[in-house]
């Protein structure tokens, strides 16, 4: 999907056509997309297809015709396993336009859409490098309530694997989480330091913004994780216990049960017994029985086997 599109601080107008100072925003493409791509922007052809490589790192490129700049922003997708994980956003400036290049449906390219902000080409490029961190904090924030929802409503009845395995997968969207930021921040440094897209003093103030919104992110993913790990542990330690607790019960069930067993087998030897020749020999014998079932029940009591 081609979308050509022109933010000012009242609206974001929808083009027909490319024109100067425009924002040409690129979804998923086709072949047929990228071709028509190359005809507005000289990119080669590996640049635009090393986009698809979810892994892709985040690097920034300076030619005679375009800055192109490579971000990895957050994305959650409900449909797979690993709900939360990072893709990467190419970013072409030009001295005409703006076009943003992504494989994959993108939450950070459709929060931006939404703002209404002075239109220029470097100013949605640092915005968007504002959105994507500030995204990152809001998807930290919902792990944060899904480990406390773990940990203090499901874990404390548990006896299966379900609750460290989700555990775990958060962990695992907490470590692409924690590269994709180290490596935005390697980048958001670089082109503070160096000045690339800087060209008025609004754009420093919001590279400042994004470098300190980056930063909070990778800290916040640093305490996750540490909470994180300790709450595997305790999970773990949670359901070995649960399960230590209910073979005591079973056993405890198991030594009730076998009481009477003991006493009818007892008296079903064929040899002389008490009260054998008893008109009261089996009531008495059923009596004793649930007597004893009632004290070994009172002892496993005292000593919390229930």
């Amino acid at each position: 999907m081609i979308q050509i599109l022109k933010p000012s601080e009242e609206k974001l107008e929808i083009l027909e056509k490319p024109v100067p100072n425009c924002w040409i925003n690129v979804v998923s493409p086709t072949d047929e997309e990228l071709a028509q791509i190359k005809t507005l922007i000289d990119v080669p052809d590996e640049l635009l297809r090393s986009l698809k490589y979810i892994d892709k790192i985040p690097e920034i490129e300076k030619n005679e015709k375009f800055t192109f700049l490579i971000i990895r922003t957050p994305y959650n997708n409900l449909k797979v396993d690993l709900e939360y994980f990072t893709v990467p956003v190419g970013i072409f400036v030009t001295n005409d336009l703006v076009m943003t290049v992504c494989f994959f449906d993108n939450d950070v390219i459709e929060r931006l859409k939404t703002q209404r902000f002075p239109f220029r080409k470097t100013q949605l490029a640092f915005r968007l490098l504002l959105i994507s961190a500030k995204l990152y904090l809001t998807y930290l924030n919902e792990i944060k309530k899904k480990i406390y929802d773990i940990e203090f409503l499901q874990l404390g009845n548990s006896l299966k694997n379900k609750e460290i395995l989700e555990l775990m997968q958060l962990q695992q969207s907490l470590v692409y989480f924690n590269t994709s930021l180290k490596s935005n921040e390697i980048l958001i440094e670089r082109t503070a330091k160096d000045g690339i897209l800087i060209k008025t003093p609004s754009d420093k103030i919001l590279i400042e913004h994004v470098v300190d919104e980056n930063k909070q992110a990778i800290e916040m993913t640093n305490i996750y994780s540490n909470i994180l790990s300790n709450t595997i542990e305790a999970c773990a330690s949670l359901i070995s216990n649960n399960l230590n607790m209910v073979m005591k019960v079973l056993t405890s069930l198991t030594i009730i049960v076998a009481l009477p067993t003991l006493v009818a087998s007892i008296y079903g030897m064929n040899m002389a017994l008490p009260l054998q020749d008893s008109p009261y020999a089996f009531p008495s014998v059923i009596l004793f029985s649930f007597a004893l079932c009632i004290v070994v029940i009172i002892f496993l009591w005292k000593k919390k086997f229930f």
